[in-house]
């Protein structure tokens, strides 16, 4: 039992990580309703709202899978002694730049 490490779990995900896939979603979303108008008439009703289903159904699976993943890339698994140790050596230089400053 004495070997076992505690881990600290840290995510680093920004919204610039995320950003560009919303961007490219916006545009199939906005595609989707430019063919609902394209094919919205009296008789063709069904087909647009049809669309508009299919291209939700089939484009959320991959915007979920893109999500979770870049989530996971950004997690990160670090052991408590180098987190301390990092943090020590951050005071550390926090306290030279007060010193420096007065």
């Amino acid at each position: 039992m004495d070997n076992e490490k505690k881990y600290r779990m840290i995510c680093t995900l920004s919204f610039g990580d995320i950003y560009g896939q919303i961007i490219v979603w916006l545009g199939v979303i906005f595609i989707s309703l430019a063919s609902t108008l394209a094919l919205w008439s009296s008789t063709r009703q069904i087909y647009a709202f049809a669309t508009v289903g299919i291209v939700l159904v089939l484009s959320l699976p991959f915007l979920l899978f893109a999500f979770v993943t870049t989530l996971l890339n950004h997690i990160e698994f670090i052991p408590v002694e180098e987190v301390e140790s990092n943090k020590g050596r951050n005071r550390a230089k926090l306290n030279k730049i007060a010193e420096a400053v007065s």
